[in-house]
Order: C-alpha cells, then structure tokens, then sequence
C-alpha cells in the first residue's frame, strides 16, 4: 500500500501542507518578537485606551523584521517568499491576538496592488515606509462586492465607508470607486473609530469630503475579489492559532487547577471535550493549510478552499475560544483574564468577510450541495 507521503510526491498536484523549513525559522522570528513586546496584560490594557492599535509592535514587524513584504515579489521590494510564510505569521498573531494591522495591510492591500501592479505603492508598502488599508466594509465579500457610498469628481472623493478594518492607523486608504481604485492620503479624511466587539482589531468609520485622490488602477472588480479571496483563506490561519493557543492555555490550567482534592485535568469528561477540541483543531488546521497553498499557488481551486476554510474554522475557533472561557470557571470570565480578548477575536473574526455562513452557503452552490448553510457544520 501506498504511503501517504509517497502519494503526496507521487502526485505533484496535490499542494504539501506540511511547514517548510523557511516557515518555521518565520514563526521562530515573530514568536521572538511577540514574546518580548506582547504580553497579555499590555494588550488587556490597551484596550480600554483611545489607542487600541500597538503601533510598536507594528513598526517592530513591518519595518524592524520586514515582515510586512514577505509576499510581495523581490522586484516588487518584497522578501519574495510566499502566503505560505505570511500565513505563519498570522498564526502566531492569533495566538497572542496582536493588535496589529497585519491582515488589512500585509494580506488584503498587498494583495490586491500585487494583483494591479502598482509598483511605487507596492514598494512603500513592502518596505513599511507607510500602512495601508482597504476602505471596504470589514465583512465585504469576494464574490459579491457591496455597493460603496463613494463618489469621486475632478479627482476628489466623497462619501463614506462604515467599519473599515484596519483603517485606523493607516496612512493611505485604497478606495474603490464605481469599479476604478483610488489611493487617498488618511490625513485628507475623517476616520472615527468605532466601538467594536473587537478592540484589538478595531473597526473605524471613514468620511471622504472632496479628499484629493490619485487613480491606481481601472476596472478592479476582479482583482479586489481576488484579493479578498486570498483574505479569507489567510484569515483562516490566524483563526488556526487562536484556536490552538485556546486549547493549550486551558489544558495547563487543567493540569494545575484542583478541585475536590484532584487536579480538574484528571477528570473524564473533561479529557473528552478537550480531545474532541484537539480533533477539531487538527481537521481546522488541514483546511487552513490548504487554503494557504491555492493562494500561494494561485489554484482555481481558491475560492472553494477560502469558503471552506472561513467557514469551518470560524466555528472552530469560537468553540475553541468558549471551552477556554468554561474550562476556566470562574477566572474565566474576569476582564483580567485573556480568555475574553479570544473569545472576542473569535467571534469577530467568523463576521469578516462575509461571515462564516455566507461561507457555508457558498461552498454549498460551489460544490453543488443544496441547504449549502449545513456544509462545514
């Protein structure tokens, strides 16, 4: 019989979803980095402050490690490496609930301007000079725009986009208008952050009023639905590492925690719920794996490996992030603990993009099952 190691070499079309040995020296990197700049108490904190983004943990990222260009094509002034590595670093971000704008910037508009290829913005980007988001709502899809209450005039922008992710700290907006995208400077506009489920992924609402924009690019439609593709199946890695980060903080709680004279871990019914969420878990992580290389490989197989992935991870990381809350008891409802901050992120992040049950209903119609909202359950 056929090993599955030999199946996978002796078929090339089957993408690997092993790590690489370049992965893992990325994630060795950011861990290094998290675990001197981003402990929980720092991020607990900075929650309740009007700055809710760790703008030195970004800069520590994007420009001291370089970590912003990974995906972007060395002629380009990336790192020339691929979604495979950018995707490490989300889940590594998850884990710690980073409140960065990582995905906005390094995923989605890194996507999208690699797409169009503009050069001189791609550059800027790459190299950390400047953040930049894209000013769409958090939960637009990839394969169903929204229609955007933006106009432009004689080179000026109006209008306004309500909860725009990672828009708080960016520096240039890329704004889609009647199909043509628009590079805007954030100082021209009014960008209000809003109160969020999420505060360390905080949504903001932006106001154009005759904001001076340059045209980067005609007829986008495409290229930002493909970009918000790659945004979803990514997403799904930082979903991966919550989720893990979830399981582990509560199995050691477990294992030190006693109760009635025993420690609550050698109890079997909690062995089995955290066996059955180590399963699940696993399963996520195949998912979000492939996901990540038709991304990197460019596959036709993208869209239905994003809404797979998007859709069954968000689930389980929610899961994930509540059997954390639960298994904790009565800790784990307190503000001071970080079970809140996953819970929150979780739940927040199965919303983008369309959210976890568009998803289902996509892949349904992808695959051609009816009741597509019972797919991935």
């Amino acid at each position: 019989m056929i090993g599955s190691n030999e199946f996978l070499l002796s078929n090339p079309a089957i993408p690997s979803l092993l790590y690489s040995e370049l992965e893992g020296e990325v994630r060795d990197g950011v861990k290094n980095v998290l675990d001197k700049r981003s402990s929980w108490p720092a991020t607990l904190e900075r929650t309740e402050t009007e700055n809710t983004v760790d703008a030195d943990l970004w800069r520590s990222l994007a420009v001291d490690v370089g970590l912003v260009g990974l995906a972007v094509p060395e002629s380009g002034g990336g790192g020339g490496a691929s979604w495979r590595e950018v995707a490490v670093v989300l889940e590594e971000l998850g884990r710690r609930c980073a409140a960065v704008p990582f995905l906005g910037h390094a995923v989605t508009a890194t996507a999208l301007l690699v797409e169009i290829g503009d050069r001189d913005l791609l550059e800027r980007a790459a190299s950390g000079d400047v953040t930049v988001a894209l000013a769409v709502p958090a939960n637009s899809l990839a394969w169903h725009l929204p229609k955007l209450n933006t106009t432009v005039e004689d080179g000026k922008v109006s209008g306004s986009v309500r909860s725009a992710s990672d828009a708080v700290t960016a520096q240039i907006l890329l704004v889609p208008v009647a199909g043509d995208l628009y590079a805007v400077d954030a100082s021209a506009v009014s960008i209000t952050p809003a109160l969020s489920l999420d505060m360390t992924r905080q949504l903001a609402d932006i106001e154009f009023v005759s904001a001076p924009a340059t045209l980067v690019a005609s007829e986008v439609s495409a290229a930002l639905g493909h970009a918000l593709a790659i945004s979803s199946a990514l997403l799904a890695s930082e979903q991966l590492g919550l989720a893990e980060e979830a399981l582990q903080i509560t199995v050691e709680y477990l294992k030190e925690r006693r109760q009635f004279g025993r420690v609550l871990g050698s109890y079997q019914a909690l062995k089995h719920r955290l066996a059955d969420l180590w399963v699940e878990i696993t399963n996520a992580r195949a998912v979000a794996r492939y996901a990540v290389a038709c991304a990197a490989e460019d596959s036709d197989d993208l869209e239905i490996a994003s809404a797979l992935a998007h859709s069954l991870c968000s689930r389980v990381a929610v899961k994930a992030a509540e059997e954390c809350v639960q298994l904790h008891g009565g800790i784990g409802f307190t503000w001071e603990h970080p079970a809140h901050l996953l819970l929150k992120r979780a739940k927040s992040s199965a919303l983008m993009f369309g959210g976890s049950d568009r998803h289902r209903e996509r892949l349904g119609s992808l695959v051609g099952i009816s009741g597509g909202s019972e797919v991935a359950r």
